[in-house]
């Protein structure tokens, strides 16, 4: 029988230093874990586990020619994962944090799976004080995919996500209910602004 990754209650603005710990100690050691973000419940692991990598995308039944994006704790964290320019950063420095994915070439540090045949990668620094807490102790980015059911629809809550994915997780964090709304993607490709998807970011031009 398979085993059912916990539940653990957390402040997801003020998040509690031993959650945070043991979150970061699951990923290190190639898990997986759910967590509230400021736009869904994702899934994720270490962006430098390929054991973490290979089983989130057996999870989410996804083709390994998809890269997934990856949140990072700052702006700081970003530039060693992809190429920033100033005026990247100025636009960047702007909307962070906050829910927004932007696509920027990567360096040579990130994975090959986690980037396009471009080159590009995919990157949040969420307004969601958890999962940067988790990222900066972690000392690494964070795989992060939306947790979805069977159906493809989006589990908002942590009771949800156990009873779909648990058998498949090895922690959850309960930061309460989390209404799905996607990130807005943002092109800084060439150093030029180019929405790719409108999500619950607004980008004034």
């Amino acid at each position: 029988m398979a085993t059912i990754a916990p539940i653990i209650e957390v402040d997801p603005v003020h998040p509690q230093p031993r959650h945070v710990e043991r979150a970061a100690e699951v990923l290190e050691s190639g898990g997986l874990i759910a967590y509230p973000t400021d736009t869904y419940y994702g899934i994720g692991c270490d962006l430098m586990s390929k054991k973490g990598i290979d089983r989130l995308y057996a999870l989410k039944d996804r083709d390994r020619k998809k890269p997934m994006s990856f949140l990072c704790a700052d702006l700081s964290d970003v530039s060693q994962y992809a190429i920033v320019s100033n005026f990247g950063y100025r636009t960047m420095k702007q909307l962070t944090p906050g829910p927004f994915t932007f696509v920027l070439e990567a360096t040579k540090i990130v994975p090959q799976i986690m980037q396009t045949r471009q080159r590009h990668v995919g990157i949040r620094v969420p307004q969601a004080p958890l999962m940067l807490a988790i990222v900066a102790r972690l000392g690494r980015p964070v795989v992060t995919t939306s947790a979805l059911d069977a159906e493809g629809t989006p589990l908002i809550d942590a009771g949800s996500i156990k009873d779909e994915l648990g058998h498949r997780l090895d922690l959850i964090l309960d930061g309460g209910v989390q209404p799905a709304e996607p990130s807005t993607v943002v092109s800084l490709v060439g150093d030029q602004i180019e929405v790719l998807r409108q999500g619950k970011g607004i980008i004034v031009v």
